[in-house]
């Protein structure tokens, strides 16, 4: 797994107020982006590049 330190976690804007039930995002890193669970801050999380996080949030926005 990529090393994670340093990594700053952001709440995820369509999370909404979900009683915690939240994704975070960190998009600090160098050429990594990273998706967690905001109720597991210590679990697994999951490892994007900066192309296919921007493709996949680009399909989102769309509806597609």
């Amino acid at each position: 797994m990529a090393e994670l330190t340093g990594a700053v976690w952001r709440k995820s804007t369509r999370s909404g107020d979900n009683g915690g039930n939240c994704v975070e995002v960190a998009d600090n890193l160098p050429g990594l982006v990273v998706v967690r669970d905001s109720k597991d801050p210590t679990g697994p999380a999951l490892t994007f590049s900066p192309a296919t996080w921007a493709a996949f949030v680009g399909s989102t926005k769309s509806g597609r």
